[in-house]
């Protein structure tokens, strides 16, 4: 039996920032490396044909660098599926074997398991003069449409989604797809529609859900969650911090210097947002807090300015596998007003931590003259940051 894996489509439907779907990262390994996986207990290496792109070869090498394709046969598809089918049902011609039957397989499905592989040979067994096609019985309600307006209800009640791999006698596909190109027939999208266009028999067997063609970006997305089978790991840390005023001329918050007749009192310049954010990036990953990385007794940090510290946060942070994704700080005072400075904090807080503005947030509040903020006699920050959590740098 041959194996024709059908590659040379652009995919543009999943969106071409990544290039051609097929040689997309998925999880471990690339989809391409992962469909060829499939078929390794079950068709020979050398019996099979992949179609690429005329442009894909470096691409193809690149995504297959953990399986061996030396045995394997490459050829360059056409400009459309059933060209590239075509292509490689003659490259199977070529070779020095007889060959009773073929699968064709599309290679944007890298989810075929043993079960599904051996219901289609079983079938090709019991009938082996039929075309075999996997299908998923339709289960939703299908409308027709007219630009953009719903023209009927469709009855789903005979409709059935195909799927690869299709198998079919060798010789009569091959004979089939030569009679269609004689004819200049080219538009037809599954190898069971040849067949049925010459009126044979074409069998069904159970497809299965997890079958998936990947097409759409979000097919990605999907797959890549539910292959991790796990929740993602977004964590929030809080942080707080307050200082005393005393005797200056400014005060720095969130790393801006706000003239003011007042300065805050610290061991460092006393910002309190930048403190209290520090904080809160190192809880995300359970490293404690500021003082026990920068401690107060160690006069090397006397006056230090603190961006030096959420710097270093945010280091450990991305140590430890961590993407920020947002940083909010809330800075409570009666005095000096914040609101003239909000924007010149967020854009500092965007630069030292590596993130776009509108991840950055900075709000203020008074306490409504109660207390030693009310009495004006400090300033207190709040802060939250949220970070997402992967491997390890």
């Amino acid at each position: 039996m041959g194996l024709v894996i059908v590659a040379a489509g652009r995919g543009e439907r999943a969106g071409t920032q990544s290039g051609p779907k097929q040689y997309r990262k998925l999880d471990s390994s690339t989809v391409i490396e992962q469909t060829i996986s499939r078929f390794a207990n079950f068709i020979p290496a050398a019996n099979t044909v992949l179609v690429i792109h005329a442009d894909d070869a470096a691409l193809l090498k690149q995504a297959t660098c953990n399986i061996d394709t030396a045995q394997m046969t490459i050829v360059t598809g056409g400009t459309t599926r059933q060209e590239s089918v075509h292509a490689g049902l003659r490259a199977l011609r070529d070779m020095a074997q007889d060959f009773s039957h073929v699968l064709i397989h599309d290679a944007a499905r890298p989810y075929v398991n043993d079960d599904f592989l051996l219901r289609v040979i079983e079938e090709i067994g019991a009938n082996p003069n039929d075309g075999i096609l996997p299908t998923i019985a339709v289960s939703e309600t299908l409308k027709t449409v007219s630009d953009g307006i719903v023209t009927g209800t469709a009855s789903r009640k005979d409709m059935h989604r195909a799927q690869t791999p299709q198998a079919f006698p060798f010789a009569t596909i091959l004979a089939l797809h030569d009679k269609a190109s004689a004819q200049s027939i080219s538009d037809f999208t599954d190898d069971a529609a040849i067949f049925e266009w010459a009126g044979m028999t074409v069998r069904i067997v159970e497809g299965d859900a997890s079958n998936i063609k990947l097409t759409y970006p979000q097919d990605f997305t999907a797959q890549e969650n539910m292959n991790n089978n796990s929740l993602p790991d977004v964590r929030t840390g809080n942080g707080y911090d307050v200082h005393r005023f005393e005797d200056g001329d400014k005060v720095i918050l969130c790393g801006i210097d706000i003239p003011f007749d007042k300065k805050l009192s610290g061991h460092s310049d006393a910002d309190v947002g930048l403190h209290a954010l520090t904080d809160a990036l190192l809880a995300t990953c359970g490293a404690g807090d500021i003082g026990d990385h920068f401690p107060p007794t160690d006069e090397k940090w006397r006056g230090m300015a603190s961006h030096v510290f959420l710097s270093e946060a945010v280091k450990i942070v991305r140590q430890n596998g961590g993407t920020i994704m947002n940083a909010d700080v809330t800075i409570v005072t009666e005095a000096p007003k914040i609101a003239p400075h909000r924007m010149a904090m967020r854009e500092k807080l965007s630069e030292l931590l590596d993130i776009s503005l509108e991840r950055c947030s900075v709000k203020a509040t008074t306490n409504e003259t109660m207390g030693f903020i009310g009495r004006q006699e400090g300033i207190m920050a709040l802060a939250t940051a949220s970070v997402v959590y992967g491997e390890k740098t």
